[in-house]
């Protein structure tokens, strides 16, 4: 089975890693899709089936925490796992993003086994 994955960062570069990651894993893969703000990640989710989001946390219009605040607040969005990429050290974030659902956290350093490591917990593939 092909996995979707949406990747939310405000920077084209961190987003061109992840997903550069993500396809070598080895993982199957159907879509990848981007979005370079926590708005426009809702967007794509109102459109397209995703099977998992990668979240920056700090991004314009729309923040990763707003993000994932309005997904878990969504019936139709709450089942999505979530990882955050994170340089988010507060651990009472950390801790009030894994009580709205974030599945796992992941730092850069991004490698493809890594990221596939990931995926495999969370979506048990």
């Amino acid at each position: 089975m092909a996995y979707n994955f949406l990747v939310v960062d405000d920077s084209a570069i961190i987003r061109s890693v992840v997903t550069k990651c993500l396809t070598m894993s080895g993982l199957d893969i159907g879509e990848i899709f981007e979005a370079s703000n926590g708005r426009v990640a809702l967007d794509v989710l109102d459109g397209a089936w995703v099977d998992m989001v990668f979240a920056d946390l700090n991004m314009p219009e729309m923040d990763g925490r707003e993000m994932i605040q309005e997904m878990a607040d969504n019936k139709m969005l709450d089942n999505i796992p979530v990882v955050v990429i994170k340089s988010e050290r507060n651990e009472e974030v950390l801790a009030w993003l894994t009580s709205l659902g974030v599945r796992e956290y992941i730092s850069k350093p991004f490698k493809p086994e890594k990221m596939k490591n990931v995926v495999e917990r969370v979506l048990g593939a």
